[in-house]
């Protein structure tokens, strides 16, 4: 088996996942937990950069947050599908590291592929843990895993948070780890076309809908989370 992760963060694109919820993912990689993203495309049909830049600049938000992997799955930008084709190889991924929690894309966003890498990964995970589904790696034949939960991040448009992750103290991290993406954020010395997210307002942006989440639960910085299962808890105290 290869190495077991306690958290996988799958993401329709590169940058997806330090956009969204990267303070989280240094929030636990500072707590020892095993990390890892995989991304599903090469972010091949964004407007600045390409995929080579892109793969480099995955790495190097990937030593930044601290992660045991970083993979890309290079499916089609823009045209890959909740198919059988797509959904084995997710299953593929989930049972080889074998996660406990799966983090995934945002159910509904201005950006149609992430609401369909959100279904996508979301009818995977259920299908990982059928035994007679069969899948193998590198030869060896992979045993049935479900994670015990998924939780999905919140990307562009506002979705109300089923709960909120309190990342003020790794609010460095997340920037550094965003900026990792030179190519795609504002640059004022690069000369490609200005896009949506490349744009200096789209840094206010960032960090008011932090601040906003933040806010909420009484913290600076926040990154909200939505859940198909309710949440338990154990304790009234493990509430801020």
């Amino acid at each position: 088996m290869s190495l077991k992760l306690d958290i996988l963060v799958f993401a329709a694109h590169p940058d997806d996942a330090e956009l969204s919820c990267s303070g989280t993912i240094a929030a636990h990689t500072a707590m020892g937990k095993k990390v890892g993203i995989i991304d599903l495309t090469q972010g091949e049909l964004g407007t600045r950069g390409n995929p080579e830049l892109r793969v480099k600049e995955a790495e190097d938000a990937a030593k930044i947050l601290g992660l045991s992997v970083r993979e890309n799955l290079k499916m089609q930008d823009g045209f890959f599908k909740n198919d059988l084709e797509h959904q084995m190889k997710i299953v593929e991924a989930i049972r080889r590291f074998q996660p406990e929690i799966i983090l995934a894309n945002a159910i509904t966003d201005r950006h149609p592929d992430h609401g369909k890498g959100a279904a996508l990964i979301a009818e995977s995970i259920f299908l990982s843990g059928l035994r007679k589904i069969e899948t193998s790696y590198q030869g060896q034949q992979q045993t049935p895993w479900r994670p015990k939960t998924m939780y999905h991040y919140i990307q562009n448009n506002y979705i109300e948070p089923d709960f909120i992750i309190d990342v003020t103290d790794h609010w460095n991290t997340r920037i550094e780890a965003i900026k990792a993406f030179k190519s795609q954020f504002f640059d004022p010395d690069n000369r490609e076309p200005e896009t949506f997210i490349s744009s200096q307002e789209f840094w206010s942006f960032l960090e008011s809908r932090a601040r906003t989440f933040g806010h909420r639960i009484g913290t600076t910085y926040g990154e909200g989370f939505t859940t198909l299962r309710t949440p338990g808890l154990r304790s009234l105290f493990n509430i801020l």
